[in-house]
């Protein structure tokens, strides 16, 4: 069988990776330097909305679909629309299969996915939690085949997903992927007072706010020094070591509430580039876990390999880094799909 070109248009970065049957995965540089040959191409797709709920094959219709969506995930759905549009352009001859990152979170319970607004609102417009980051969450499961799971997927976008028995069950992302813990620009969950304050006052415009919750907040807007947390780390500036606290103070609250939803908590998992990364976070977040059982060994934790096991042998909780292949899970998916 041939390879499948994975195309991941993150809100940070455009990946691509070649991914053969068994497995073996090659990096490609762009889409200009991707093989001919390729048996079918597997496009990370961030926001499917109420209609996406599996893989599916694109078409005029789809693409269409995901445009419509792109509101809803501006940072994402865009950059992966346009490069859909590129690949189609390079690769008109083989089949293009949309991933969804929010398929995973489709087993969500209705109390985790409903928000307490007009029963109007969600059931003609489709306001919903739909949770984001699934195609890592089930990586990462797969990889850590417990009963009750914890997912923390830290990078430029960041959410923590409980994972109950390989289901989705409780996550932080919600409507859109600006909802949950802070992130690198966004802010995450804030009290929907502050905008309505702004707006009811004129300070800001709809458009200022929407720029400054997506680009200006988060890590950058309480340090005003960065939004890369090896910067942070790197700084003096107490406002970068504020920015720091408050991101593993949210990320270990999230834990603990999806720890509820499963009914405790078996093992911790930290994924994406920081929290595979990043020591001080990690530690940050399980120094405020020790209620729950979460003891983590801070020589392991300072020496990270790709696949490790951070918790000393006494801990109630195991705590792991696993590396993120959302590629894989993308790539499997398409196979699946085409009967490959």
């Amino acid at each position: 069988m041939g390879a499948i070109l994975v195309v991941n248009a993150g809100s940070t970065s455009l990946k691509l990776s070649l991914i053969a049957d068994d497995g073996k995965t090659e990096a490609v540089p762009s889409l200009a330097d991707a093989p001919p040959d390729v048996e079918a191409v597997a496009h990370r797709v961030v926001h499917g909305g109420p209609r996406f709920r599996d893989p599916v094959r694109i078409d005029d219709e789809v693409v269409a679909e995901l445009e419509r969506l792109t509101e809803l995930a501006p940072l994402h759905n865009a950059p992966a629309v346009e490069a859909l549009a590129q690949a189609q352009a390079v690769l008109s001859g083989v089949p293009h299969v949309a991933v969804f990152d929010t398929a995973f979170h489709a087993t969500l319970p209705p109390e985790a996915a409903s928000y307490a607004l007009p029963q109007a609102w969600r059931e003609q417009w489709g306001i919903r939690r739909y949770g984001f980051h699934g195609l890592s969450v089930q990586w990462a499961s797969e990889q850590v085949p417990v009963s009750r799971l914890v997912v923390c997927h830290l990078g430029g976008g960041s959410s923590v997903t409980a994972v109950l028995d390989g289901r989705s069950v409780e996550t932080t992302m919600g409507f859109s992927p600006l909802e949950g813990v802070p992130m690198a620009t966004r802010s995450g969950s804030i009290d929907p007072e502050i905008v309505l304050y702004l707006l009811r006052h004129e300070l800001v415009s709809a458009e200022m706010v929407e720029e400054a919750l997506e680009h200006r907040s988060g890590l950058l807007g309480l340090s005003g020094v960065s939004a890369r947390v090896e910067e942070l780390e790197g700084s003096d500036d107490p406002r970068a070591r504020l920015a720091l606290d408050v991101f593993a103070y949210r990320v270990a609250g999230a834990v603990a509430t999806c720890s509820v939803a499963l009914g405790g908590l078996d093992a911790l998992v930290f994924t994406a580039g920081v929290g595979e990364g990043s020591a001080r976070v990690r530690a940050g977040v399980c120094g405020r876990l020790r209620l729950l059982g979460v003891e983590l060994d801070a020589d392991a934790n300072a020496d990270v390999t790709t696949m490790a096991d951070l918790s000393v042998a006494a801990s109630a909780v195991r705590v792991l880094v696993v590396h993120a292949r959302e590629d894989l899970i993308a790539a499997r998916a398409a196979r699946e799909l085409l009967g490959l």
